[in-house]
């Protein structure tokens, strides 16, 4: 798979000698392209995005550290003597703390904060498996604090003017509504229907029937089109009944299913007999462990 064109930022900032002391000075902490940094030297970087990392994801990772080490290096800048802060790669730093390393390997270079802070966030959108809510917030700090139009970020990024509009006008939606993106209760899809939804009571009232109801985009779109009220009274009534029509078969196999694979699994039926066998995972990783358990 071709990787994601980072155009004029992190790689272009990283490319830069201007930037690298590797090959400046006598120290033995810089010396080569790549040092190996103790961990106790280096402190997080605060200009860092992401701010949920997930314990599970971590453990595994560390898992992943300890046996095969560190396969894609750190990068920071030198703030001090025998001092180091993150400018990338947070996840893999956490997970190294976890597996008990005591140092590193990390690319060093010379930023200031401005350009410290542009290295971090287009780090992260690219590489990172951010929520649409925190690329918004990262587009918005690159706006804001990095003085950049929306069409050079567009150019920094290599990523089309529309997109990272689309992405901004998600910090215009209602709290409830972007909690619903960043805890994955919606699609992006969704979202970008309710930004024109009209109003925030509006908003919230379609945002409650595309969780309850499970609208479709389709749906959420025609809803907004027609001007018609979500139906919140007699769906959830047939939602309650569905699983009457699961027989005890059926159920115990849920049961053993979900036991099997340490997830949740739901039988959704209707009553004309067809339905969906839906299990429910919480991260990529999750996901394949899952599948390995169901082809052993």
């Amino acid at each position: 798979m071709k990787k994601p064109a980072l155009g004029k930022g992190l790689s272009a900032l990283l490319e830069n000698a201007s930037t690298d002391i590797t090959s400046k000075s006598n120290d033995k902490a810089v010396l080569g392209n790549i040092a190996m940094i103790r961990i106790d030297q280096i402190e997080a970087n605060p200009f860092n995005p992401r701010t949920h990392f997930e314990e599970e994801a971590l453990q595994e990772l560390a898992d992943s550290i300890k046996e095969h080490g560190i396969i894609q290096p750190l990068t920071v800048r030198k703030v001090d003597v025998d001092k180091f802060q993150l400018i990338s790669g947070e996840r893999r730093f956490r997970a190294s703390q976890l597996a008990g390393l005591e140092e590193v390997p990390a690319y060093i270079r010379l930023a200031n904060d401005q350009a410290m802070l542009e290295m971090a966030l287009v780090e992260n959108i690219q590489r990172e498996d951010l929520n649409a809510i925190e690329v918004a917030l990262s587009y918005q700090r690159l706006i804001d604090e990095c003085s950049l139009t929306q069409e050079q970020l567009s150019q920094k990024l290599a990523k089309s003017r529309s997109s990272i509009t689309n992405f901004l006008r998600l910090l215009k939606l209602p709290a409830a509504v972007q909690s619903a993106i960043r805890d994955g209760l919606i699609s992006m899809g969704h979202a970008r229907a309710l930004v024109s939804a009209g109003n925030e009571a509006r908003q919230t009232a379609l945002l409650k029937a595309v969780i309850e109801e499970e609208w479709s985009v389709r749906q959420l779109e025609q809803a907004i089109k027609t001007g018609s009220e979500p139906e919140t009274e007699e769906k959830p009534v047939r939602n309650k009944d569905k699983k009457t029509d699961i027989s005890l078969e059926q159920d115990q196999f849920r049961h053993v299913l979900a036991e099997r694979i340490s997830a949740k699994v739901d039988i959704k039926k209707s009553s004309n007999g067809s339905g969906k066998l839906i299990i429910n995972f919480d991260s990529d990783t999750d996901f394949n462990r899952i599948i390995e358990l169901l082809n052993d």
